[in-house]
């Protein structure tokens, strides 16, 4: 997957938890691979980095559309960069000594602040197709096997923090709206 001038396109604003319903809801396929698509993967990695992260759905800028970018370090500390449209994820077995899972914290652009402690399998494929509609996978392990998959949750509406305890999440969106009540838009 060659990518071209990732960072060149245009940082959009993050969409926080609850503030739209695209963010709930599992995101439509994408059908037309134009430049439309080109300009939103562009934007995406902009978007992305503006906002320090290691991983974005289109979902999480407003966008209704079954497309992620990664820029994220795997176990070995190599990083795994590139995008997916229409992806589907396989969680995968363990090789060798690799844990089947890990416990460790997750964060999301989306819900701005707080981390929180959640098993995720250590090693992860997304197979999808690329700008073209030509076939691409990515396959990985540790921190970008968890971001592989946190951005396939988020296409189909689920959020991190819906996978806490209520408990846990209330109090999570609590310390991330802050002393005003409300997650910045």
């Amino acid at each position: 997957m060659r990518l071209f001038g990732r960072y060149d396109g245009v940082a959009r604003p993050i969409v926080t938890y609850g503030s739209n319903p695209v963010l709930h809801r599992r995101c439509v396929e994408v059908t037309a691979f134009d430049d439309g698509l080109r300009r939103l993967v562009l934007d995406m990695f902009a978007s992305m980095e503006a906002a320090d992260g290691v991983g974005l759905a289109a979902n999480q800028i407003g966008v209704d559309a079954r497309v992620f970018v990664i820029d994220c370090p795997d176990a070995e500390g190599a990083d795994v960069v590139g995008y997916v449209v229409n992806p589907s994820l396989t969680v995968l077995d363990p090789v060798g000594e690799d844990p089947a899972e890990e416990v460790t914290e997750e964060g999301c652009l989306s819900v701005p602040g707080p981390y929180a402690e959640l098993p995720r399998a250590f090693r992860a494929r997304v197979d999808g197709v690329d700008l073209h509609g030509d076939p691409v996978s990515i396959e990985a392990t540790g921190m970008a096997a968890r971001c592989l998959q946190h951005e396939v949750d988020h296409l189909d509406g689920t959020v991190y923090v819906d996978l806490l305890p209520e408990e846990q999440r209330e109090r999570l969106l609590a310390e991330a709206a802050g002393p005003g009540g409300d997650l910045p838009a």
